[in-house]
């Protein structure tokens, strides 16, 4: 299976530079050159256009810029999974210091330990790396992420729904403290609900009587 990602990414990039030699051969403007390649990808595996353009980008950093990591994923040593976090979390950084965590983490004196290591540890010692190479692009990172909180509604079965909240950490841990002690109060009153009910269920009122 990792295999078979690698050589996905590598015909990927390929298909790419073949489709933008196309493209500025039929005279497409610079600014132009390269759209729709990833949604031409999306296209034949049945999938959207976004992580179509988010596959294509993933294929061109392994293949252009983390040879080590695209060689762990060659032979079988990291999965799909574990390379993508290693491309997602080295996104912000230069090319050269993107390449000094590739050849840190997933060449031949890092590899062995990568392979031991759970998808969190990976991602705590890819953004510990990153910091000491650059702590200016992580914290800009960080800011940036913060501007992008937001929360979402999306389907669920059953007539559910999935509300979601992108918070910063503190605020995340903050929100899901105070409905885990209201869930604990109720449950050791007495009350029926599971853990989990209760906390929605307080989720909810505390919405509706902030907007009360």
């Amino acid at each position: 299976k990792a295999a078979a990602a690698a050589a996905q990414a590598r015909l990927s990039v390929d298909f790419d530079v073949s489709q933008r030699a196309a493209q500025e051969a039929a005279g497409v403007p610079a600014a132009r050159v390269g759209r729709g390649v990833g949604g031409q990808g999306a296209l034949a595996g049945r999938d959207s256009a976004h992580r179509g353009g988010r596959h294509l980008g993933t294929a061109r950093a392994l293949v252009g810029e983390m040879p080590h990591t695209l060689a762990a994923l060659t032979w079988g040593r990291v999965s799909e999974w574990r390379a993508t976090l290693l491309v997602r979390e080295t996104a912000y950084l230069s090319r050269e210091d993107r390449g000094v965590v590739d050849a840190e983490l997933a060449g031949p004196a890092g590899i062995e330990a990568l392979e031991t290591m759970s998808d969190r540890e990976v991602v705590a010692v890819a953004q510990r790396v990153a910091y000491r190479l650059d702590a200016k692009a992580v914290t800009d990172r960080a800011r940036r992420a913060e501007r992008e909180r937001r929360v979402t509604l999306r389907p669920a079965p059953d007539t559910m729904s999935y509300l979601t909240g992108l918070l910063p950490v503190a605020q995340g841990v903050a929100c899901l403290a105070v409905l885990a002690r209201a869930a604990d109060t109720a449950r050791a009153a007495g009350d029926g609900r599971s853990r989990g009910q209760v906390m929605a269920d307080t989720l909810v009122a505390a919405l509706a009587a902030h907007a009360g």
